[in-house]
């Protein structure tokens, strides 16, 4: 199910983390080359990916909601 970014922090392993509208968080990692998200190094790239839709599985497989 798609869903809209609506924040970002970083793990216990300074990676970004995506938090999403339903409550779930997604990584959003820059790892080239096998993840190419240069985006997600700036805070000007990631403000420009607010409201963007990524695709939840936790939303799919009905898991609740994630917490800090």
């Amino acid at each position: 199910m798609k869903q809209p970014i609506t924040g970002y922090h970083k793990d216990d392993h300074d990676d970004w983390v995506a938090e999403l509208a339903c409550g779930h968080f997604q990584h959003v990692r820059h790892k080239p080359p096998f993840i190419n998200r240069p985006w997600v190094e700036t805070r000007s790239g990631r403000e420009s990916k607010l409201g963007q839709s990524l695709n939840c599985k936790k939303c799919d497989d009905g898991v609740p909601k994630d917490k800090l």
